[in-house]
């Protein structure tokens, strides 16, 4: 499981101990890996939940929040055992009490394994749903084909859930070269429609039907989930030389981020040049594609990108916004940072500027990962996300799809930033409208870049 997945379920996970315990019942809980505790064994995860420490002695301050809390206990067991088999340890500690602190054990005792898909129901399954779903049928059936093979070999046979996620995402992969098309840990049962009301009935005023409630709900789940990392925007800062410079990590939806987006252009509204770092950013909401490019281009149409939709054969086409809050950045430079790591909507970002002309791009090439993907459960415990449309640039006619986008200025990423640094102060320096102290902090700037890259250049000789 690599890190990002890890994460992302480690998202649900705190999620699911804050809804079954009271406020501050459970401070943090992490998810472990073979290799990180002695006890978890290969295949297998722990999950290691801290409750606050008190002034009990540590052993005797566990056993009075157990008695209070068993029943979450016993529930958050039975969800893992569910939704993340693979989760066969489950830990409470208290918090800052060390590796030797005493713990509460709460080991998969095996009485829901009936509920629990086999590996070949989870691979028949994956197969239907990609047949169902995948952009491009004629690979999805070849793909299909071919794994059902290997399911017949017995590959897929008795595996646990990590191994077989990542095995067959592996398969999957190989043969289509999409890395959209992922099977993966975190399943659940998917939304669920209330049915609708008898023809003529409506709700009262003021009433909403119960889709629509839920709908409402889930949005402001989702915003309040945005804030805790300010909707991907990790960093903000006018760098010496008047050149702005924005570390953003994911593409939020507009809808959620969009008075963030705008506080964050606004900070850089009156530098001279600015980078954005993608290097870290693994896709999003198209729409906040749309929000973000907006923001660097004038208020003519530009169209931007279409997504085709296999399922409906309809395209979308997303354009430039008349109108953002704010200051446009136009007019003046902009260089974006990407990394192998860069994917799918920070890809979206890059390769669209790119092909207008609006940025130079400067590092490695991006993941090439350019379909819209949608997720489908499988089990409780496993889903797939299977791209179901595909981009098309109107200026290249095509994507990033398989090639990633080709920076402008090759290096590696950790060289990145220094270059566009470098070429932003130079910009700054070329500009007809620099006052003497911005000059001067210009050139001071550039000239400790250089020194500092002369004194990288003598260590390595």
């Amino acid at each position: 499981m690599d890190r990002a997945e890890q994460a992302m379920i480690e998202e649900v996970i705190n999620r699911e101990m804050q809804e079954r315990f009271a406020p501050g019942a459970v401070q943090r809980a992490v998810l472990l890996q073979h290799g990180d505790d002695p006890a978890i064994e290969p295949g297998q995860l722990m999950v290691r939940a801290f409750v606050p420490a008190s002034d009990q002695p540590p052993e005797q301050a566990l056993a009075v929040w157990q008695e209070a809390h068993q029943a979450g206990i016993d529930e958050i067991r039975r969800e893992l055992s569910l939704r993340l088999p693979a989760a066969r340890l489950l830990e409470f500690t208290v918090e800052g009490t060390g590796d030797d602190a005493p713990r509460i054990s709460v080991p998969d005792d095996g009485s829901l394994a009936d509920e629990q898909l086999s590996g070949r129901e989870i691979v028949t399954k994956a197969l239907a749903l990609l047949r169902a779903n995948y952009v491009f049928p004629d690979q999805a059936e070849q793909a299909a084909v071919a794994i059902e093979a290997r399911m017949e070999a017995g590959e897929y046979d008795d595996l646990d859930e990590v191994t077989l996620t990542q095995r067959l995402t592996g398969h999957l992969q190989e043969i289509t070269g999409d890395k959209h098309l992922r099977v993966v840990l975190g399943g659940g049962p998917g939304p669920r429609r209330e049915p609708a009301p008898p023809d003529g009935e409506r709700p009262p005023d003021g009433e909403r039907p119960p889709d629509r409630e839920k709908k409402a709900a889930m949005r402001e789940k989702m915003r309040r989930i945005g804030r805790m990392d300010n909707f991907g925007i990790r960093r903000v800062e006018r760098l010496d030389g008047n050149v702005g410079y924005i570390d953003l990590r994911r593409m939020a939806m507009a809808a959620n981020a969009g008075p963030v987006i705008s506080a964050a252009m606004e900070l850089v509204a009156g530098t001279h040049a600015l980078i954005i770092d993608m290097r870290h950013n693994g896709g999003g909401a198209p729409d906040g594609v749309v929000f973000w490019c907006s923001y660097l281009l004038d208020e003519r149409p530009t169209h931007l990108n279409d997504i085709f939709h296999a399922d409906t054969g309809e395209t979308r086409q997303f354009w430039a916004l008349p109108y953002v809050p704010g200051t446009r950045y136009t007019d003046k430079p902009v260089y974006l940072l990407t990394s192998h790591r860069t994917f799918s909507g920070g890809e979206d970002l890059c390769y669209t500027l790119q092909a207008l002309g609006r940025a130079q791009v400067i590092g490695e090439t991006t993941g090439g990962g350019a379909h819209p993907t949608r997720g489908f459960p499988i089990s409780a415990a496993v889903h797939i996300g299977v791209p179901f449309a595909r981009s098309v640039n109107p200026v290249t006619g095509t994507n990033w799809q398989g090639t990633g986008v080709v920076p402008d200025v090759a290096v590696p990423a950790e060289q990145a930033y220094d270059v566009a640094y470098a070429k932003a102060l130079a910009d700054v320096l070329a500009a007809e409208d620099v006052p003497p102290p911005i000059e001067h902090e210009a050139r001071d700037a550039l000239a400790a870049l250089n020194g500092a890259a002369q004194e990288g250049a003598d260590v390595t000789e």
